[in-house]
């Protein structure tokens, strides 16, 4: 997890909890009548001891047995009216705040939903998902307790020193005497435990995390063996949240036995000073009794605000928790030039500057470049001869990125990167392990934004367009598919616009494209629900459940990150077959390992180092581009090494290996196997 968070020492637990206004404030009236009811009932209680002191000098001096009566019906009137009036200020708080902690989920889960990829890449799942719940259970309790009981008890103890100075102004004094090493031990207290409180919370959402990897990973677990370290990890995890859980303990216990302690003390002292004047006179046996009375009804008021202050700890440090989240930059649909990525129309005239016309490799020439582009690309092996002079299509123009918290001067995972796919057009993108395809693929329905250049759709910056409608137009399937725990047709029709009215027809279709016709074995057909993360389903049946679901919406432009990895050669030579038909009809970029895959496009470009190294067809560049070549082949890498060891060459590729069937030699066996 990332530390975002202010220092604990810094930060104030009155401005942390301020910040729940805006969800407060629809509910304020109900919490107010709540704590004015709180406050009446609270000082009820103050009333008691006053009823016993007209008692004791009234009905019991002068030996009246009805006033006695009398003035027990009253008690017993006071108390009842008491638990009624408690009784129904939680009633009037449950339901409210019930719906601020609903609204505040709902609010968290909504920015969850728009935070940028790079925002989860960040973050442990485990941290968010403590803060969508125990972290709001906190904030819930601490309204409806806490942060009432603070407001009444301080209350209930300036009327009870009002009582208490109007019957005898000497005793309250004495009473007062404990306040200022009270004062100095709460605020020890309070920066101590706020340090905890937050240790002990982030301490959750790691032990939270590591949980929630074990069940998702269950299978890995199982499958090495991995029990016993695994069970290791969550004992550490627990003996140090415990640890910290235990200082909580020690502090809350150490201020608890001080504000119960000092207090007692002074009323001792109160005791012995006002029997002292009851014997000599002074003082009348009511008062005294009123007085002691008074003073006790306080002990609880006095004591409750230790662990009333560890309860604001807690729910500071849980809305501090909260809007870590709320306050990151969720993603913003501002147009080129005004968000935080550049002004893109500079970049672009950058470019145009570098190259003449805006293509890597061009020669200034538009007539020349589409006659390139009509021959199918650079025969020369350059960066692009890909890129035409029309707008149409998918096209990349001086493309950067780098991870916003990479070191400053850094080398970018991508750029400057050029590439035209012309309309119509099936590109495959080919290139070793770390090149950066996924990447590439990733920037085109902005899952990241773009450090440098542009892209357009149809000649369209996809940073002008609302994300709405560019991932409309766009769709995409995953190398990794990822299925919900609903039906597989919910899981399909994900990738359709809502409440079309084709969706059956669109779903049928989908799945024969994919090949997923198991779906209608399952128990109940597409009305199968698939499980957590769709792991009752192989890895083949969630990859095509997850290709069926980027095709089923009939998308303008398509992006495929490997589709067909998972699958078996009998299985992918027929979705290879239906998966022609569909991408006639749009715009695709395909992340391509296997020659197989790679034989479904038009063109191929060979990204390396992050960039474009070359375009052309599939026969062109295994003549021309030795690299290409050995990642079709796994035959020995051109410069005699094994490529092994260098995360930015081809060693260890995606696809290497995958056609050692078909020779070492790439000019002749892979050309002679795959026309």
């Amino acid at each position: 997890m990332p530390t975002t968070h202010k220092s604990t020492e810094d930060r104030s637990a009155v401005r942390s909890l301020l910040r729940l206004w805006p969800y407060v404030r629809p509910v304020r009236t109900r919490l107010f009548l709540a704590a004015a009811v709180a406050i009446v009932a609270s000082c009820l209680s103050l009333v008691i001891p006053l009823v016993l002191k007209w008692m004791v000098d009234g009905p019991i001096a002068g030996h009246d047995p009805g006033g006695v009566w009398l003035g027990a019906l009253l008690l017993l009137l006071l108390g009842t009216a008491e638990a009624l009036l408690f009784g129904f200020r939680r009633w009037l708080v449950a339901r409210p705040l019930a719906g601020v902690e609903a609204a505040m989920r709902a609010a968290l889960y909504g920015r969850l939903q728009r935070l940028p990829v790079a925002f989860h890449d960040r973050w442990a799942s485990g941290q968010l998902l403590s803060r969508g719940t125990t972290d709001l259970m906190l904030v819930r309790l601490f309204l409806a307790f806490p942060l009432t009981f603070l407001v009444v008890n301080g209350t209930t103890i300036l009327v009870g020193f009002v009582i208490l100075f109007a019957q005898q102004w000497l005793l309250a004094l004495v009473l007062l005497i404990p306040v200022v090493p009270l004062t100095v031990l709460m605020s020890y207290f309070e920066s101590r435990y706020a340090v905890a409180t937050r240790r002990a919370q982030d301490q959750v959402g790691d032990l939270t995390t590591l949980v929630e990897e074990s069940v998702l990973g269950i299978r890995v677990v199982k499958g090495f063996g991995r029990h016993r370290s695994q069970a290791r990890a969550f004992r550490e995890m627990s003996r140090t949240l415990r640890g910290t859980e235990l200082v909580k303990a020690r502090l809350l216990a150490g201020i608890w036995a001080a504000v119960t302690v000092i207090p007692e003390i002074a009323v001792g002292a109160a005791l012995v000073l006002g029997s002292v004047q009851v014997a000599d006179g002074d003082l009348s046996a009511g008062t005294l009794v009123a007085f002691l009375s008074i003073a006790l009804a306080l002990r609880w008021p006095v004591e409750s605000i230790g662990f009333l202050l560890a309860m604001c700890q807690e729910a500071a440090s849980a809305t501090d928790r909260f809007f870590e989240v709320m306050d990151e930059e969720p993603e913003s649909d501002a147009p080129a030039g005004s968000g935080p990525y550049g002004d893109k129309a500079k970049d672009k005239d950058k470019v145009k500057d570098d190259n003449g016309d805006g293509d890597e490799g061009g020669d200034g020439d538009p007539d020349r470049d589409r006659d390139r582009d009509r021959d199918g690309g650079s025969r020369s092996g350059g960066a692009d001869g890909n890129a035409g002079a029309g707008g149409g299509g998918l096209r990349f123009e001086g493309v950067g990125f780098r991870h916003a918290d990479a070191d400053e001067g850094a080398p970018g995972i991508l750029g400057p990167v050029d590439l035209h796919i012309r309309p119509g057009e099936t590109m495959a993108l080919v290139g070793g392990t770390g090149s950066g395809k996924t990447t590439l693929t990733s920037l085109v329905p902005r899952l990241h934004e773009v450090t440098s250049g542009r892209i357009t759709l149809d000649g369209e910056d996809i940073a002008a367009m609302p994300r709405e409608r560019l991932r409309s137009l766009v769709s995409v399937a995953f190398e990794e598919p990822t299925l919900f725990s609903t039906t597989v047709g919910e899981n399909v029709l994900m990738g359709a616009d809502a409440g079309a009215e084709s969706a059956a027809d669109d779903l049928e279709r989908a799945l024969r494209v994919a090949q997923a016709g198991f779906v209608h074995s399952l128990p109940d057909g597409v009305d199968t629900e698939v499980g957590e993360q769709g792991l009752s389903l192989s890895g083949g049946q969630r990859q095509r459940l997850a290709l069926a679901r980027a095709v089923v919406g009939r998308p303008r432009f398509l992006v495929l990150d490997d589709p067909l990895s998972a699958l078996d050669v009998h299985t992918e030579a027929l979705v290879e077959a239906a998966l022609r038909e569909v991408l006639r009809e749009t715009t695709a970029l395909v992340v391509a390992h296997r020659p197989s895959t790679v034989l479904l496009a038009d063109r191929v470009a060979l990204l390396s180092g992050g960039r474009i190294a070359a375009v052309g067809t599939h026969q062109e560049l295994l003549r021309t581009n030795a690299e290409y070549a050995w990642l079709m082949s796994g035959s020995e890498h051109p410069d005699g090494s094994d490529g092994s060891g260098d995360a930015d060459s081809p060693a260890g590729a995606d696809g290497a290996g995958t056609g050692r069937a078909h020779g070492a030699d790439p000019g002749v066996h892979m050309e002679g196997d795959l026309r």
